[in-house]
């Protein structure tokens, strides 16, 4: 029990002993980016039933339960299906439709499916890369494909520090209650504007200290360098389906 509490804090899913989870951390981010990408660009339902196909697949492999995908999609496809909730009224074509004081055309609620579907895809490809990579792996196959240095090494500073701004407002929280704060309403400004503002004073002092830190352990801003082993025919094989097939779909519809 403890294991799982341990692989769900570092972000994983599933089980580690999966073929999924052992592929090198190149070909996951390489067959995930290229199927997410053909969906986005191409967006025909073969497609994106086809991506949806290869995606759960991958997840049964990986033995991700289904809870731990939903809870996760949760989180970024509401936000998803909110900035499309216009589509419908806005694009004309087709048949109307009406829903209360407003017309729904059917090109409209096409377009908006296409959207939902292109989202859906793409969150399911980033739940899938999370539950089966760590961060310090992910990072490492970044490097390992010739991201730029700079932009891996802030995305490296970024993931530490988002847990010890984190750490911080949890030790606001408790000052704030050990000195008998309640909040009256939800929205109170006052209260929350000192909250932001002596946030920003600490994670900046708390920035300050990290750097000095860093230097004095002799980091020069550049990233240790990246292992140079090939990718295994497995590792190839997953990337090239992932990729592939639904390429073959977008140029086959």
């Amino acid at each position: 029990m403890s294991g799982l509490r341990a692989l769900e804090s570092a972000g994983l899913a599933g089980d580690p002993r999966s073929p999924v989870h052992r592929l090198d951390a190149r070909a996951k981010l390489l067959g995930l980016a290229g199927l997410t990408l053909v969906a986005a660009t191409a967006g025909s339902w073969p497609v994106l039933a086809g991506c949806a196909l290869l995606l759960t697949a991958v997840a049964l492999a990986a033995r991700i339960p289904g809870a731990v995908i939903a809870r996760r999609a949760l989180v970024i496809l509401p936000v998803a299906l909110v900035a499309a909730a216009s589509l419908p009224f806005v694009h004309h074509g087709g048949a109307e439709i009406a829903v209360g004081p407003l017309t729904a055309s059917t090109a409209g609620l096409a377009i908006f499916g296409a959207a939902v579907g292109k989202a859906a895809v793409g969150t399911l490809s980033a739940i899938l890369l999370a539950a089966t990579t760590t961060v310090p792996a992910a990072l490492d196959g970044l490097r390992r494909l010739h991201v730029p240095a700079l932009l891996v090494a802030i995305a490296a500073v970024t993931w530490r520090y988002v847990f010890v701004v984190a750490a911080e407002v949890g030790r606001m929280r408790t000052a704030l209650a050990a000195r008998g704060h309640r909040t009256r309403h939800l929205l109170d400004g006052a209260t929350t504007g000192r909250l932001a503002t002596a946030l920003f004073l600490r994670a900046h002092a708390r920035g300050e200290r990290v750097h000095v830190a860093m230097a004095a352990r002799g980091w020069s801003g550049v990233p240790p360098r990246a292992s140079r082993a090939p990718l295994a025919r497995a590792d190839r094989a997953f990337a090239a389906v992932l990729a592939g097939v639904p390429a073959a779909l977008a140029v086959a519809a």
